[in-house]
């Protein structure tokens, strides 16, 4: 029976230490990372971020029991206001109930629901070019009555509940719908409001009529009005924090073996692809545009 020489003994003790080291994060303290990259909508496709893909993965995250603190990485020029209130409860919902810190590091942009999303960390740190801000609430829509007027179509509209058709594209504009408009816009921006007032409290530094009108800034002005704590970037300020053996265990969703790219277009069962994809597409496009990325 063939016995093993003392230094190959000594080299492959080495390597199975240095293997399962890796494994439970004792070459290094573990912080979870999770990336939410993406327009914020409730469609789940790629490219988009809403509380039903990135739950799964902000609760991987928090379970780590040896991890002092989870990473969270923004990058998203906004969208749907439910989804990024969702997501950010979520966030502080784990946070206080494994008693973790949590680090959000904006990439890119963190923009309206995205910089609503990255409030929700203990400490939010940007890059010095970083789009910070843009907290508002926005509507846009296209008025047709001309165009259909022009070749000679009619709008016939029937509902039970006269406000039904409410802002039709096809009709001419009415004042009090948009009056109706504009009071569920300030609902919405009042609750965006308060919800970035709860959580950056007294770091804020600048009047309400200055830091709420919609407005975005780099990360430098953020950091002046207190939008966010530092200007730093993830790799860095986690070594410095954690040491620099720091085991950074990125979390990601895990692709189907079969999985087909989506173009930006949704495609039916019999694989004609339809329109409406192309119009997501293109207003998906448009809200990064808005930040010239």
């Amino acid at each position: 029976m063939y016995e093993a020489e003392p230094d190959e003994k000594k080299n492959l003790l080495t390597k199975v230490s240095s293997w399962v080291a890796n494994k439970i994060g004792q070459d290094g303290v573990i912080i979870p990372v999770v990336r939410l990259h993406g327009v914020i909508a409730p469609d789940e496709k790629p490219g988009r971020l809403n509380i039903a893909g990135v739950a799964p993965l902000l609760k991987k995250a928090f379970k780590i029991k040896k991890a002092p603190a989870v990473a969270i990485i923004v990058n998203s020029p906004g969208g749907y206001p439910v989804q990024s209130r969702l997501i950010s409860k979520m966030i502080r919902d784990l946070a206080n109930e494994h008693e973790k810190k949590v680090l959000v590091f904006i990439e890119d942009v963190a923009a309206s629901g995205g910089y609503f999303i990255a409030v929700a960390g203990d400490e939010v740190f940007a890059d010095p070019s970083s789009i910070v801000g843009s907290i508002g609430v926005i509507s846009a829509s296209f008025g047709f009555e001309d165009a259909i007027k022009k070749i000679g179509v009619k709008r016939r509209i029937h509902t039970a509940g006269k406000n039904k058709s409410r802002l039709d594209p096809f009709v001419p504009e009415k004042k009090e719908d948009v009056d109706r408009l504009k009071t569920f816009q300030l609902d919405i921006h009042q609750v965006f409001i308060d919800h970035v007032k709860a959580h950056r409290g007294d770091k804020l530094n600048g009047k309400d009529e200055e830091l709420f009108t919609g407005e975005w800034w780099t990360g430098v002005r953020a950091v002046d009005f207190g939008l966010v704590d530092e200007l730093a970037d993830m790799h860095s300020l986690l070594k410095e924090r954690y040491g620099k053996d720091v085991n950074l265990k990125k979390i990601e969703a895990k692709k189907g073996l079969f999985q087909i790219p989506n173009f930006g277009l949704s495609a039916k069962i019999d694989g004609a692809f339809i329109a409406d994809g192309a119009l997501n597409a293109i207003e998906e496009r448009s809200l990064w545009s808005r930040f010239g990325l």
